[in-house]
């Protein structure tokens, strides 16, 4: 039941992210009332924000808009059917182990295949930056990367510390 639960969440995490990074491929920057940039646009295709912090010509946010479009017409549309697959699997009377792990591997392998498609698009992203750009990226990655370091780090910490002071009440 736990797999059950953890596919068919990351199914809705995938979704939602997906559906976020497409619809902001449509909006470009625009300029505030006071003339300040409101976030939203290129920089932010992927959740992971791989282009932020970084200036994009025209052509450039352009070229990224059409790319993104591209991928997203190439999409295969989501499968309702799967997710009442998943449905009837979880609620059926006796439980059918083996159905249920084949229709979760291939929702997972259509995420797997999703994720392929969009590091292509962002690999031709990548490769439509200077070199300047990229250098800029790749600091920003490195930044970002120390971030989760220090943040998995304070987790298994604080993990440690729970475990032992509940092993220590016993």
């Amino acid at each position: 039941m736990r797999t059950l639960t953890a596919v068919v969440f990351a199914s809705a995490v995938s979704l939602s992210i997906t559906q976020a990074g497409a619809a902001s491929t449509t909006k470009s920057e625009q300029p505030h009332q006071d003339g300040q940039r409101v976030p939203g646009g290129i920089s932010q295709i992927h959740q992971n924000q791989m282009f932020d912090g970084i200036e994009l010509t025209e052509q450039q946010r352009q070229q990224m808009r059409d790319l993104m479009q591209q991928a997203r017409h190439e999409r295969p549309a989501i499968s309702l059917q799967e997710i009442e697959n998943l449905h009837e699997l979880t609620i059926a009377d006796q439980f059918n182990e083996s159905a249920l792990r084949a229709e979760a591997e291939k929702i997972a392998q259509a995420q797997v295949d999703h994720q392929v498609e969009m590091a292509r698009v962002s690999n031709q992203m990548y490769h439509l930056l200077t070199t300047a750009q990229q250098a800029t990226l790749q600091k920003n990655y490195e930044r970002r990367l120390n971030q989760l370091r220090e943040l998995s780090s304070l987790q298994s910490a604080s993990s440690l510390q729970a475990v032992s002071s509940t092993s220590g009440n016993q």
